[in-house]
C-alpha cells in the first residue's frame, strides 16, 4: 500500500511539471502573438491623414515594421527559443536606445517591457527544459 501511494503521489508530480511545462512553452507565444496585435493597432492612424489609396497602403506597410520584426523574432524563437529569446531582448533595447528621452517613462515600459519578458520567457523556456 505504502507503494501505490508513493506512485500516486509522484505521477501527481510529474503531470504538474508537465503542465508548467507546457504552460511555459506557450506563454511566450501567446504573448509575441498578443503583442504584434497591439503594436499593429498603432499603424491604423494612417487611415485618418487624407492620403490617396497608394500612400495609405505605403504609409501602412512602413507603420506595420515593428509588427514584422515582432513575426520575424517570434518565428526564430519558435524554432530556436534562445536565439529568439535574445532578439526579443534585443528589440526592447533597440526601442529604449533608439528612442531615449522622446517619450514618458509609460511608454518604454508598454513597448519595451513586453519584449524583455518575452525574452526572458523563451530563454527560460530553453534553459528549463
Amino acid at each position: 500500500m505504502k507503494n501505490f501511494k508513493y506512485f500516486s503521489i509522484r505521477k501527481d508530480k510529474m503531470e504538474k511539471e508537465l503542465k508548467a511545462k507546457k504552460f511555459l512553452y506557450w506563454i511566450p507565444r501567446v504573448v509575441a502573438i498578443l503583442f504584434a496585435i497591439f503594436i499593429s493597432l498603432f499603424a491604423l492612424d494612417v487611415f485618418g491623414e487624407g492620403y490617396t489609396f497608394w500612400e495609405t497602403i505605403l504609409a501602412l506597410l512602413i507603420h506595420l515594421v515593428p509588427t514584422y520584426l515582432v513575426i520575424i523574432a517570434l518565428l526564430i524563437a519558435w524554432k530556436w527559443e534562445a536565439v529568439g529569446g535574445l532578439i526579443f531582448i534585443a528589440l526592447g533595447l533597440f526601442y529604449i536606445f533608439r528612442f531615449g528621452g522622446h517619450f514618458p517613462f509609460t511608454a518604454y515600459l508598454i513597448i519595451s517591457g513586453p519584449l524583455f519578458l518575452i525574452g526572458v520567457l523563451f530563454l527560460l523556456n530553453k534553459f528549463i527544459k
